[in-house]
């Protein structure tokens, strides 16, 4: 078995896959990249078992076979290679030998048969999205999923398609967000809750890219194809809580106000919060916004004032500053509005603008009680 491939290119596409694998793994198979030639085509594969992604690229070679090699070491040897043409020759004392413009390096490789075996999907429902378009559904929502592993299917996002629009929902009961897109549509109604991981992966590497990805999915798991890239991961298993029934429908009460002056303001003033709580407390009244901040036990305390536009009743609300402030690093309009209805009712923030054709943003903070 011998190839020879570009190293910038191995390394560039090597990258990618290495965030597949974990830092420590239960297999020791599971530390290594899995190799698979056949002649001109090199399909490299890493997997933890939940996860695997594999990525097919183009070599110098006439010849097939497969071995699994240490992903560590090889990542870090091609990091210190300028761009040229590296040559690989498998030899016979079960070591992978590099050659560079300068030297030879030899790796021990394992038995590729121990590698697990990507996991095929039976009789699976598909639908196509622009890849800059998933990475922005991924970055908008994942913020909100939770981290508690008593509570899995709140630990990834829950995707929604059907024939009229596509819907990307996270939440951790204290915050929601739901991203949906009317522009874009699935054959079929489906619903599967992705986990976080390898929803990180794909906005990474989606981010900007305007190539086609191809979703297809069943009970069990997901495949994501683009480019020459393809991602397979075993979906969270449960039911999704009905997040429709928690979004409150009547909301007379609505604030309209400069988001990054809005951000700052909650920046500066949770500072003085208390460090438990996180709370900072809205006040609204006619057109002037006050918030403030309190931390009894330091006698630590912060006030601002910001003029808004405000239709409803004059009230007060808390909220916990570190989701408000979460919340509005990840929009990009200049303008919010936040609707609310009681001060124990969750208030709704959406953007005004920046938003494409289609496109939605409902975002669910749940208000922290205010001790008078």
């Amino acid at each position: 078995m011998k190839f020879i491939v570009s190293s910038s290119y191995l390394l560039k596409q090597l990258q990618v896959l290495g965030g597949v694998i974990n830092n420590s793994n239960t297999l020791p198979i599971l530390d290594n990249f899995l190799f698979e030639l056949q002649g001109e085509k090199l399909t490299v594969s890493a997997s933890d078992l939940e996860t695997t992604m594999s990525a097919v690229l183009d070599v110098e070679s006439d010849a097939e076979g497969n071995i699994a090699v240490p992903a560590r070491l090889l990542l870090d040897i091609l990091k210190t290679f300028p761009e040229q043409p590296l040559t690989f020759v498998m030899e016979d004392n079960n070591t992978i030998e590099i050659s560079s413009n300068h030297g030879k390096y030899a790796l021990a490789y394992a038995d590729a048969s121990e590698f697990p075996k990507t996991v095929e999907l039976a009789d699976p429902s598909s639908t196509s999205v622009v890849g800059d378009v998933l990475a922005t559904a991924i970055s908008k929502t994942i913020f909100a999923a939770g981290n508690d592993d008593l509570r899995p299917v709140m630990s990834g996002v829950f995707f929604q398609f059907s024939p009229e629009n596509l819907t990307f929902v996270a939440t951790d009961a204290h915050k929601l967000v739901k991203y949906q897109r009317t522009d874009l549509s699935a054959s079929e109604v489906a619903e599967f809750i992705m986990p976080k991981k390898p929803l990180n992966l794909l906005k990474g590497i989606l981010a900007g890219s305007e190539t086609e990805v191809t979703v297809e999915y069943n009970e069990s798991n997901a495949k994501f194809t683009f480019d020459n890239v393809e991602l397979v991961c075993r979906l969270i298993d449960g039911k999704y809580p009905n997040y429709e029934a928690v979004i409150p429908k009547e909301n007379p009460n609505k604030l309209t106000i400069n988001r990054t002056q809005f951000l700052n303001s909650a920046r500066r003033v949770s500072i003085f919060s208390n460090k438990t709580t996180h709370q900072i407390r809205l006040k609204i009244a006619g057109a002037e916004l006050n918030i403030s901040a309190e931390d009894i036990d330091y006698s630590n305390k912060a006030e601002e004032r910001l003029t808004c536009e405000y239709q409803g009743d004059d009230m007060q609300i808390g909220f916990n500053s570190r989701f408000l402030i979460e919340m509005l690093n990840n929009l990009t309009a200049d303008d919010v509005s936040v609707e609310m209805s009681l001060p124990n009712r969750a208030g709704i923030l959406t953007p005004v603008d920046g938003l494409d054709e289609g496109e939605y943003i409902t975002m669910l903070v749940m208000p922290v009680m205010l001790n008078n």
